[in-house]
């Protein structure tokens, strides 16, 4: 049977993540210290690996008990210990210091900061699916592939693109279950240039996006909703929860069952067009 494998936060957007053993529900749906932080420029845009490719030489390692991170930048053999409630705007001055520009950080505890606000839900991918995108780039470990991917549910005994049946042709979400919390899996979701670096290094892999657009498209199960692909640079599902699930909590080894759409009431398909329509 499908189970949780894995739960991944990302507590600083676009910085190391840390496995946990358990996660809790917000309100909006999103994961508890995921994306809870967002380090922004003067402008008040990200500064993420999106746009900054530096960003992949810090090493980060946190502690969500006791709210710190440990830093470590490049040159250096050692880490850099910050509160993230306390010292925010030490951090803020040290991370200026090295991207070369203004940085502050910003928080969010409701949402925390997903690129898909519609659905800030958990990103959902199956261990198997990690292996076979990795088969596709020699030199390229599973380790390294998830770490590109940056999902924050893994699921596993199941065969690779498992979770390519949690979206539908016609766009209506897939109820799901993890352990007594109930998901909505609503699309596939649309890469960026991210996976193409190093998650080291930042140096990209030549032909990456190439390489990964055919191999997904010939790969791609038989039963896919293959409408939803207008491109085939697409991997994981985007998720929804209603309020109702909000401090709820998974684990690791809950089981992982679909459900029929009979099991959606009608209250249950308002709160999830309520959060929806909320963020």
């Amino acid at each position: 049977m499908a189970y949780l494998s894995k739960i991944l936060l990302y507590p600083i957007k676009s910085l190391d993540g840390v496995e946990v053993e358990k996660a809790t529900i917000l309100s909006s749906g999103a994961f508890e210290y995921d994306r809870e932080f967002a380090i922004v420029n003067a402008e008040g845009k990200f500064v993420n690996a999106k746009r900054h490719a530096k960003i992949h030489s810090l090493r980060a390692n946190f502690s969500l008990t006791e709210r710190v991170v440990h830093l470590q930048f490049p040159n250096s053999n050692s880490y850099q210990v910050f509160h993230l409630e306390q010292e925010q705007q030490q951090l803020a001055a040290k991370l200026s210091e090295f991207f070369g520009f203004a940085v502050t950080l910003r928080q969010n505890t409701k949402m925390g900061f997903p690129d898909d606000t519609d659905s800030p839900g958990p990103t959902v991918i199956s261990t198997a699916t990690l292996g076979e995108v990795a088969a596709w780039f020699p030199g390229v470990s599973v380790e390294e592939i998830r770490r590109r991917l940056r999902a924050n549910i893994e699921i596993g005994d199941v065969p690779a693109f498992w979770e390519d049946r949690l979206f539908t042709d016609s766009g209506e979400p897939v109820s799901f279950q993890v352990g007594d919390v109930q998901f909505l899996g609503v699309n596939p979701c649309q890469r960026c240039i991210v996976p193409t670096r190093d998650s080291y290094l930042g140096e990209t892999y030549p032909n990456f996006q190439k390489i990964f657009v055919q191999k997904r498209q010939a790969t791609l199960p038989s039963w896919v909703a293959a409408s939803r692909f207008n491109h085939f640079y697409k991997l994981s599902v985007n998720t929804r929860l209603a309020v109702s699930e909000a401090g709820k909590l998974i684990k690791v080894g809950d089981n992982i069952e679909t459900l029929p759409k009979s099991f959606l009431t009608a209250q249950k398909t308002a709160e999830f067009s309520a959060v929806r329509q909320a963020h």
